[in-house]
C-alpha cells in the first residue's frame, strides 16, 4: 500500500515575509482612533506653527530652515507616543494572542514595527517640508519673510533620523513597561527630571552632557555637527533607546499571552 502523503504546502503555511509584515504593522499604526487622532494633531501642530514663525520670528531670519524646524515640534512631542501604542495597544486591546498566533517568532514583529515606524518618521519629515515650503511662500508673498531659501541635504537627513529615533524611543519604552499610561508617563517625564537634576546638581552636570537628550539631539540640528557631538548622542541613545528595547524584546519574547 502506497502512503499518500499531503502537500508540504498544506502542512506548514507560507512565512509572512518581513515587507508584509512591515505594511500590516503600518496600517495597524494609522488604522485605530488613538493613532489616527495623534497622526491628525502633529499635522495640525506643523500647520500651527508657521503663523507664529511668520510673526514671531524676525523677517530676516524666516529662512526655509526656520519653517522646517517649527514643523518638526509636533513629531518629536508626539510621534513617540504613538511608536509606545504600537507595542502597548497590542496587549491592552488582546490583539497580542493574534499577532504572536499568526507569526510566533516575536522579534519579527518589533523589527516590523521599527521599520514601520521609520516609514511614518520619514513620512511626516516630507510633510513638515511641504508645509514649511508653502509657509515661505506665503510669508514671501506676504513681504514678512526674507530669510534663505536654502535646506541642504545633510539638514534634512538629520530631522528625518531624528523623526526616526523619536518613533523607535518611544516602541522601546512601550516594549519595555508593555502597559501604555505607565509608558507615556515614564517617558514624557524622565527626561524632564533627568534635565533638572543636570541642571541643578553640579556634578551631574558632566554626565547630562552626555545622558541628556534634549542637549544632545538638538545638537544634531545645529551647523557644523562635531564627532564628539555625535559621541554624545549616540551614548545618550544607547541609553535612553538600544537598552530599554534590548530589555524590552526579552520581555516581549518572555512573556505569556493569555
Amino acid at each position: 500500500m502506497t502512503a499518500i502523503t499531503a502537500p508540504a504546502a498544506l502542512l506548514e503555511p507560507a512565512r509572512p515575509s518581513l515587507v508584509r509584515l512591515t505594511a500590516v504593522e503600518l496600517r495597524k499604526m494609522i488604522d485605530t482612533r488613538s493613532s489616527r487622532w495623534l497622526l491628525i494633531i502633529i499635522s495640525l501642530v506643523a500647520v500651527a506653527m508657521m503663523p507664529v514663525v511668520l510673526f514671531a520670528v524676525p523677517k530676516q531670519d524666516q529662512t526655509l530652515l526656520e519653517f522646517f524646524t517649527a514643523s518638526q515640534v509636533g513629531v518629536s512631542i508626539l510621534l513617540p507616543i504613538l511608536g509606545i501604542l504600537a507595542v502597548t495597544t497590542e496587549w491592552s486591546q488582546r490583539t497580542a494572542l493574534t499577532t504572536f498566533t499568526l507569526v510566533p517568532e516575536r522579534p519579527r514583529i518589533l523589527a516590523a514595527k521599527l521599520i514601520a515606524g521609520s516609514v511614518l518618521g520619514a513620512l511626516f519629515a516630507c510633510v513638515g517640508l511641504a508645509v514649511a515650503l508653502i509657509a515661505r511662500t506665503v510669508g514671501e508673498l506676504m513681504g514678512r519673510s526674507d530669510g534663505s531659501w536654502s535646506l541642504s541635504p545633510g539638514r534634512f537627513g538629520v530631522t528625518v533620523l531624528l523623526a526616526v529615533v523619536m518613533l523607535f524611543m518611544g516602541i522601546a519604552f512601550g516594549t519595555l513597561f508593555m502597559n501604555s499610561p505607565l509608558a507615556i508617563v515614564l517617558f514624557l517625564v524622565l527626561p524632564i527630571v533627568w534635565s533638572t537634576l543636570g541642571g541643578m546638581i553640579s556634578k551631574l552636570k558632566g554626565p547630562a552632557g552626555w545622558l541628556d537628550t534634549n542637549l544632545t539631539l538638538t545638537a544634531l540640528t545645529e551647523p557644523g555637527i562635531t564627532g564628539e557631538e555625535w559621541a554624545r548622542a549616540g551614548t545618550s541613545l544607547a541609553v535612553w533607546m538600544l537598552l530599554p528595547l534590548v530589555i524590552g524584546t526579552i520581555r516581549l519574547i518572555k512573556r505569556e499571552v493569555k
